[in-house]
């Protein structure tokens, strides 16, 4: 899971005329890190910008350009297809697009398309009038209905010089895009608000009180939530993280801005995690100008901020409601007590003390705590793959609903 889900898959990425082609380059670089098996299949224009033998470095695979050269296998564009878990297409040109919607089957790619019966995920590049054309549109939506999956080109800087929509998107949308293809969308039909990041609470113009949170582990439950299917808004607070693919991102900064963002979309929500570290008091007044250094100490007032957490789940109903809590001693007990004050079905229980535990870090190791008192163990792992883990407990909890509504029908 996470990352490892590309491990030990196979794809097969067709790569066609465009610009673009040097961007195929890198992805291939990126899907054999991960763990994946690429075999390359190109157009004879894809050839004209990017020598097949930069594929077949990148890959350590041949690199198939001519459907009649049957040096490796039997028949190329039947063989392409054994064994696969996903083709990828990028760059796709128009005309690419528009042979396979027709199906049209006249080179090795194209073939190879017509005889795949795994998820075939397309990444459109052109010129932002050819991709706004209502025949590659229409094309691209009768692919939607037949079941192909497309990652949308980004917004941006042409090679004719032009800005537009039409760009191959950037690599990071790309491999979100085959990681949702190879990940069964079990989460499908939810809607999951996620908080994440510290609050800001303002001392005066130049100084506030916050802590150490980056936001990385709600992010990374943002993004594998939607990966896995759900409709996905993510509340942050100040981070310099990238914003999660296909996901709905709304910035806060305070306490009260992040409450006042979560109970807008409470009622919209079947599913809400508390990944937020938000900061307990704030100043009980904000200085107008900033505070000059003048006595040896300085005194500052401060009152309890909004519980957010508990609010939400006071009136859950039947939505799912996680939290988080990050300890320094005692920290099972005091989680159990947490989940139980405030009337959630799961909690995370972390430890700062925990080497690569803390803060700022891409790794986490917690304990999942359910309503019953039962404690799930984790080891160290990824804030990815700790995702997965809440978010299969969370499938859980959803599921044992289901089946006591069915017991009481």
């Amino acid at each position: 899971m996470g990352e490892h889900v590309l491990a030990g898959k196979s794809i097969v990425l067709g790569v066609t005329g465009g610009i673009a082609v040097y961007k195929a380059a890198e992805l291939v670089r990126e899907l054999v890190k991960a763990g994946a098996s690429v075999r390359v299949v190109m157009t004879e224009n894809a050839t004209r910008f990017v020598s097949p033998l930069t594929f077949q470095v990148l890959s350590g695979n041949p690199v198939f350009t001519d459907m009649f050269k049957q040096d490796v296998y039997d028949i190329n564009h039947i063989s392409l297809t054994e064994n696969v878990s996903l083709m990828v297409i990028a760059p796709a040109t128009a005309n690419v697009i528009g042979k396979i919607a027709s199906g049209i089957a006249d080179d090795l790619l194209t073939t190879t398309v017509m005889a795949m019966e795994q998820p075939v995920l397309i990444c459109p590049a052109m010129n932002s009038r050819m991709y706004a054309n209502a025949v590659v549109q229409g094309n691209i939506k009768r692919l939607v209905g037949l079941g192909y999956q497309f990652v949308p080109p980004g917004y941006g800087e042409l090679a004719c010089k032009t800005e537009g929509e039409g760009r191959l998107a950037d690599l990071s949308a790309i491999m979100e895009g085959i990681k949702r293809a190879l990940t069964p969308q079990d989460l499908a039909g939810q809607r999951v608000l996620v908080t994440a990041g510290p609050t800001r609470e303002a001392i005066d113009p130049v100084r506030f009180i916050s802590n150490h949170s980056t936001g990385k582990m709600g992010y990374a439950i943002a993004q594998v939530a939607s990966r896995r299917g759900a409709e996905v808004v993510l509340v942050s607070g100040p981070t310099y993280l990238p914003a999660p693919v296909g996901v709905k991102l709304i910035y806060v900064s305070t306490a009260g801005e992040m409450r006042d963002a979560v109970l807008s979309w409470k009622d919209w929500s079947t599913v809400i995690i508390k990944a937020a570290a938000v900061a307990d008091y704030r100043p009980s007044t904000q200085a107008k100008e900033k505070i000059k250094k003048s006595e040896e100490f300085l005194q500052i007032s401060l009152e309890r901020n909004p519980d957010i957490l508990s609010e939400v789940a006071k009136e859950k109903g039947d939505r799912v409601v996680v939290g988080f809590a990050m300890e320094t001693e005692a920290l099972i007990d005091q989680a159990k007590k947490k989940l139980k004050e405030k009337n959630l079905d799961l909690i995370c229980a972390n430890d700062l003390g925990e080497p690569g535990a803390g803060f700022a870090v891409d790794t986490n190791r917690i304990s999942i705590i359910d309503s019953a008192g039962r404690v799930e163990a984790l080891p160290l792992m990824t804030k990815e793959e700790v995702a997965y883990h809440i978010l299969d407990r969370v499938r859980e909890v959803i599921d044992d609903r289901i089946r006591g509504r069915k017991g009481r029908d």
